[in-house]
């Protein structure tokens, strides 16, 4: 009996019409698969008499490669009929599509710009890891250990000890150069950093700084103002105003805030200032003597100022953009109108 199954399935193998992918398919699922008809014949051997195990082993193999070679064999007739198909349907005289080339985003724009004025300052660049330790982005800068900044609710910690961290400002770049070189040091630390808060059309949690150190004897806060002014007027234009507001950082002393004239209502008051036609664009001050010597930098001997500004509202301001969230969003519509920057 098992050998007439044997035989029956063959004859059903030899006639099955294969004209089609989905018949194919069928075929696959009847007979070669797993749970084909060919794969119960082999369950089954384990009933057939031994010493007839030898002949019907060998005729199920015999089934199973014809099985299986008529069903290779239709599956690339199948294929070659599709691919010849679809030659012989395609319309040879349809236009070209179009290849665009791409462009630079509107952040690289504006942080080219932003160097090309500090180098002919005599600014150099330097760079860092953007996972950090705690010294470099924390302790180095006089943060206290009870600092809101340390805070879980401000900063990506990497790990449970909390010693490892996403930096949260390019100051831990500062750190490390001032670690590294020795004085006369004039750098500027752009790059990207990452802080846990909500995302908003004015807030992201990742967004790009670009900082600034300088430290020399004699170093002055006027020697900071006067290099802030020449950025500010560089950057924005001539008729640009900037003023300096009394702040606290912890790595400076005395602190202040950079605000410019609004550049959308030229000073006269709108939503983006906030009716007061001024705009921050970032911070600054004198390098704190502890900062100094954390770093193995005598204060007595030597000073310097320090600045960071964030891109994005750099760019915003330049660009007029209303919403933090279109530099990421990838859309191309925002970003085929700087194609001829």
């Amino acid at each position: 009996m098992k050998f007439e199954e044997i035989a029956q399935v063959a004859q059903e193998v030899a006639a099955y019409d294969l004209t089609n992918k989905e018949q194919l398919e069928q075929f696959r699922n009847l007979y070669t698969g797993r749970k084909g008809r060919i794969a119960d014949l082999f369950d089954g051997i384990k009933n057939v008499a031994p010493e007839q195990r030898k002949a019907y082993g060998q005729e199920l193999n015999a089934l199973k490669e014809q099985a299986l070679a008529r069903f290779k064999e239709k599956q690339e007739e199948l294929e070659a009929a599709g691919n010849n198909q679809t030659e012989t349907n395609f319309d040879f005289t349809l236009p070209v599509v179009p290849q665009t080339l791409g462009t630079r985003h509107p952040l690289t724009l504006v942080r080219e710009e932003i160097i090309r004025i500090f180098e002919r300052m005599g600014f150099n660049l330097s760079e860092g890891p953007e996972i950090e330790d705690d010294w470099h982005n924390f302790s180095a800068l006089n943060f206290p250990e009870n600092h809101p900044a340390r805070d879980m609710q401000d900063t990506f910690f990497v790990g449970a000890d909390a010693t490892m961290l996403l930096r949260t400002h390019t100051s831990s770049v500062q750190v490390r150069v001032m670690e590294n070189e020795k004085p006369p040091i004039r750098t500027l630390s752009p790059g990207r950093v990452y802080r846990n808060e909500a995302i908003s059309a004015r807030a992201h949690c990742i967004f790009h700084q670009v900082e600034g150190l300088f430290i020399d004897e004699n170093v002055s806060f006027a020697d900071l103002k006067q290099t802030l002014y020449y950025f500010v007027q560089e950057m924005f234009g001539a008729d640009t105003q900037i003023r300096f507001r009394p702040s606290f950082f912890p790595f400076t002393e005395p602190s202040a805030e950079i605000d410019i004239s609004c550049l959308i209502c030229k000073g006269a008051g709108c939503n983006i200032c906030k009716q007061t036609g001024w705009v921050e664009i970032g911070g600054s001050g004198m390098v704190d003597p502890e900062v100094l010597r954390n770093c193995e930098i005598d204060p007595e001997r030597y000073s310097g100022f320090a600045f960071g500004m964030g891109i994005e509202r750099m760019a915003m301001l330049k660009y007029q953009i209303k919403d933090l969230r279109l530099f990421t969003e990838n859309d191309v519509r925002f970003l085929r109108q700087f194609e001829s920057l």
